[in-house]
């Protein structure tokens, strides 16, 4: 059994174990360039079908063609939790029954022009597990 003192180590996990955890989770950020700049938005999703559906106060002319998304649990007392990153060519959802759906099934951070709801098509998968060392 390992103490709060005992080092914690970062511990890479397989994609279809980040994938889980991706879909066991519904908040996240979504992560993109603009202008030189990064720009990181909350956003909720949920893991479908293997596709991400992202919903996000972003105004639809500025969603990328290519776009990060990265979810985490991390716990302030034990200093574990687990970290997943994807990435991956995006589009906005523009049929009214797949929006329509998706925007009854996903909370909006914000209502009107810059309520956006996303497809992304996961490219590449990477996650890590913060862990205590083993003694």
């Amino acid at each position: 059994m390992s103490s709060p003192d005992t080092p914690l180590r970062l511990v890479e996990v397989s994609g279809a174990e980040a994938l889980w955890l991706l879909e066991g989770s519904t908040l996240g950020r979504l992560v993109y360039a603009q202008r030189d700049l990064t720009v990181i938005r909350p956003a909720r999703h949920v893991w479908e079908y293997g596709r991400l559906i992202v919903r996000t106060p972003v105004p639809a002319p500025a969603v990328p063609t290519t776009a990060t998304y990265h979810v985490d649990d991390v716990r302030a007392v034990s200093g574990t939790g687990w970290t997943v990153t994807v990435s991956g060519p995006a589009e906005v959802l523009t049929g009214p029954d797949e929006a329509g759906h998706y925007r009854r099934t996903l909370t909006g951070w914000s209502h009107g022009p810059h309520d956006t709801l996303l497809r992304l098509h996961p490219k590449t998968v990477a996650g890590f597990r913060l862990a205590r060392a083993e003694a």
